[in-house]
């Protein structure tokens, strides 16, 4: 059975350089549900002191770039970001709080990625996105 690899192997294995802000800002998403900026940029400071929201910003940056979290933009919602990534995964998004779920692929992993009419684009990635009540705003 192997180790996962460490948050600072995964940031040495991406080519970025390993700092306590980085850390810091994948374990805050690691541990939270489909963050946004300024709730990740306060996880890091409650980690490591004080880092700045431009900061933060620019590292989400990095590492959604070397695809070690991944951002998701819901409708009507700031850009969120999750550390599930590369599975091809959808989200489930309550109409009245807002609140962002993971679901697995609605129709196998090959499925999805196969739209109608591709227009000649290589297709590499399915965005679907289904919106609705959530439990507790259902109950309310």
């Amino acid at each position: 059975m192997t180790a996962s690899p460490t948050i600072a192997e995964e940031l040495r294995g991406a080519g970025l350089r390993v700092t306590a802000a980085r850390v810091a800002l994948l374990e805050t998403v690691r541990d939270g549900d489909h963050l946004d900026a300024e709730t990740i940029a306060s996880g890091v400071r409650d980690r490591v002191g004080h880092v700045s929201l431009q900061a933060v910003y620019e590292a989400l940056h990095a590492l959604t770039a070397a695809g070690l979290v991944r951002r998701i933009e819901p409708a009507g919602s700031p850009a969120r970001y999750e550390r599930r990534v590369g599975d091809n995964h959808h989200h489930l998004v309550c109409r009245a709080c807002g609140a962002v779920k993971d679901v697995d692929c609605a129709v196998g992993q090959p499925g999805c990625l196969e739209p109608v009419d591709d227009g000649g684009y290589l297709v590499d990635e399915a965005d679907v996105t289904f919106w609705g009540l959530c439990p507790q705003c259902r109950r309310k």
